[in-house]
């Protein structure tokens, strides 16, 4: 509808599942959402909305728009050779990413670039940079083209990193603003039989019925009547929509991808009849399903009863819930910036590309709550970036003929625009809000609107590239970090340079535990998260053969290491107490280990890993013989865990026994004493 408009332990093994309790309490609140919104579609405001501007000031000032003209030329240029280099060479891939515990495939195809030895983790994947090159880097990690590709779009982060943060730009961007509504509403409005099918197609469906919010095998959709509908979806943002062979699914994380048909005069002025069909008022207040006065407030008065929503469901957003009683509750981002932004300068340190041509596409979903057309990316946080952090992002729209090599038939002679459309988090009352993108345009998500707002991107009829430039949370995530948790776990690693033999220098419960989880963090965050992916890296670029070659030694070293901790376990002659304390640290690390080594390989054979192309499918690695008489221990750890398990029942069975025998002589000798004492009086007296 329309209106007037990841302690390490835990980083390790993923992001820890909330309770059920906790799950339970969101679905119930999120009926009682549903229950308030009825039937009706939340209004939502475009340039040509009576309103839009002050809409934007009021509730989305986090929200800037850089015109395309307000870029240098010589960018423009050097960015789309790049963009257009990276898909030619195949570097935008598909993820196969897990979703509600399922794996499933990214509509859109995306490549990472960013500082050399870092990674951006989303859906249990890791992404592995393309180090971008800048003028002081000289490595031939790349072939030339891809260099200069690499290069161009650090010299756009360059420019969002100097750019974003000057508040000396909001008269730009508010003058953006005047020319985007002044454009738009210049444009004639047309009617008739498209206008129908948009309003057709906005309509809600009343049983959810159809193919987009039934579950399938690679995805599910979210109906808005369904009980799984989530406003706050932590999987709603990194997938975008599927094709027919991966069905329909929202995403939770990929800015700006994907493609479809939203009509360019969804951006005109409405009619009469077209403001009734789709909500369409100069204000808007939510009524009762059913009702049918029509009462207009101002976008002031709307915004009253968002402090009290947030509040009852501010214990259950998703992104920063330990930060969510500190927010603002007006459902607008924060107007001061130095209480809010992220300090210091910003240096973006990756940039996510995506990819998505529509014509690929057989089906997008209906935006389901506001009706603002086809959705190429559903509603979602940007997860995974260091607190109150902007986002850039550069969108390219392709022309006809544009799709690096890729035939495409003509389309009418007016396409439709892509759009972003943002809303409040947890809100069914603010308006929200859809900003057309011309090809070249950047916007930037500032101060804490990515916090306390949700975004998505809606379609439109040509092929797009965009760029989306992040501050990523990496203090577990980069080439550095994990040589560095290496080398602290192998200093327990002692050997004799004469004899060359191994021995653990020590056997505190502390250390063995820290170790062993650091094994645990190389095998199953690092080395199979790699090879998960393929070979999709060495393809490209050869700068993390190296260190994934002397990741793998280093864990080959901490294999030997978990191998004498099970002969220590083992010896007969250790102290009781601590050998059962080794036995439970070990006993734990190798239960977690079996576990994740089962799941891994399950991924790597699934039937979807399966149908990739060998260059792109899973590699089961590390994976060996249990007999490789290379390897400290048996890939296999089930007769291993066995073992230890007997060992620790023998030990509570003794224990227990030495209690019993303890407790039994204690209580024959303090009978025997007493026994001889009462004799004694007796033959005394």
């Amino acid at each position: 509808m329309r209106c007037s408009e990841r302690g390490c332990v835990n980083t390790t093994l993923g992001n820890m599942k909330r309770s059920g309790g906790s799950e339970s309490e969101k679905r119930r609140k999120r009926r009682r959402l549903l229950q308030e919104l009825g039937d009706q579609r939340i209004p939502y405001l475009g340039p040509s909305d009576h309103g839009f501007q002050q809409l934007w000031e009021t509730s989305y000032s986090g929200l800037a728009l850089r015109r395309s003209c307000s870029l240098p030329e010589e960018l423009h240029g050097r960015v789309e050779a790049a963009l257009f280099t990276l898909r030619r060479r195949g570097c935008f891939l598909r993820d196969l990413v897990k979703v509600r515990d399922r794996d499933v495939f990214t509509a859109v195809s995306r490549v990472l670039l960013g500082q050399p030895g870092t990674t951006y983790r989303y859906l249990d994947t890791r992404l592995f940079t393309i180090p971008w090159h800048t003028d002081e880097q000289r490595g031939t990690c790349c072939d030339p083209d891809l260099s200069a590709a690499c290069k161009a779009l650090w010299e756009l982060n360059c420019f969002f990193c100097s750019d974003v943060g000057d508040r000396k730009e909001g008269d730009v961007f508010k003058q953006c603003k005047k020319e985007l509504v002044g454009a738009i509403e210049s444009k004639p409005s047309v009617e008739g039989d498209t206008e129908s099918k948009d309003s057709e197609e906005s309509k809600p469906s009343d049983d959810g019925g159809d193919s987009e919010s039934k579950q399938s095998e690679e995805g599910e959709t979210e109906s808005k009547h369904s009980d799984d509908w989530d406003i706050e979806s932590k999987h709603s943002e990194e997938e975008g929509p599927s094709s027919k062979q991966d069905a329909a699914w929202e995403s939770r994380h990929g800015d700006e991808m994907g493609d479809m048909k939203t009509k360019q005069t969804e951006l005109g002025s409405p009619t009469a009849s077209k403001q009734h069909s789709e909500g369409k008022h100069t204000g808007w207040k939510h009524r009762p399903a059913g009702s049918t006065e029509t009462e207009t407030t101002d976008l002031g008065t709307q915004e009253k009863p968002v402090a009290e929503l947030k509040h009852s469901l501010s214990g259950y957003h998703i992104e920063d819930e330990e930060d969510e009683d500190q927010q603002s509750g007006q459902g607008c981002s924060n107007l001061n910036p130095a209480k809010t932004s992220c300090p210091g300068p910003t240096q973006f340190n990756v940039t996510l590309l995506n990819y998505m041509d529509p014509a690929a596409m057989s089906q997008l979903k209906e935006e389901p709550y506001y009706g603002m057309g086809k959705m190429a990316v559903g509603w979602h946080h940007d997860e995974n970036l260091v607190s109150l952090s902007p986002v850039a992002v550069y969108s390219y729209s392709c022309h006809d003929g544009d799709k690096a090599g890729v035939s495409s038939e003509e389309g009418p002679a007016e396409k439709g625009c892509w759009r972003i459309g943002l809303k409040v988090a947890w809100d069914i009352h603010t308006p929200g809000l859809t900003l057309p993108l011309q090809s070249g345009d950047s916007y930037y998500l500032r101060d804490d609107l990515n916090r306390t707002h949700q975004h998505c991107v809606l379609a439109g009829d040509s092929a797009r590239f965009s760029s989306t430039h992040r501050v990523a949370e990496c203090s577990t995530g980069t080439l550095d970090y994990i040589q560095s948790r290496c080398r602290e776990a192998l200093s327990n690693l002692s050997t004799d340079p004469e004899t060359g033999t191994h021995s653990l220098l020590s056997l505190l419960p502390a250390t063995l535990q820290g170790y062993e989880e650091i094994h645990n963090e190389v095998e199953f965050e690092w080395l199979r998260q790699y090879w998960f992916q393929g070979q999709r890296y060495t393809r490209f670029c050869s700068w993390w053969a190296r260190p994934m070659e002397q990741l793998e030694n280093d864990w080959r070293e901490m294999e030997l290491m978990t191998q004498l901790l099970l002969a220590a376990v083992e010896e007969e002659g250790q102290p009781e107490e601590g050998r059962r304390e080794m036995a439970e640290t070990l006993l734990t690390a190798l239960t977690d280990r079996q576990q994740h080594r089962q799941t891994w390989r399950d991924r790597c054979h699934s039937s979807l890993a399966q149908t990739l192309p060998p260059e792109e499918a899973p590699v089961d690695r590390p994976f060996w013989a249990d007999d490789d008489p290379s390897m400290p221990l048996p890939f296999d750890l089930a007769d291993i865990i066995n073992r230890v398990e007997s060992l620790l029942w023998r030990s509570v069975a003794d224990t227990h026994k030495r209690t019993h025998t303890d407790t039994h002589t204690h209580t024959h000798r303090h009978t025997h004493t007493h026994t001889h004492t009462h004799t004694h009086t007796h033959t005394h007296t």
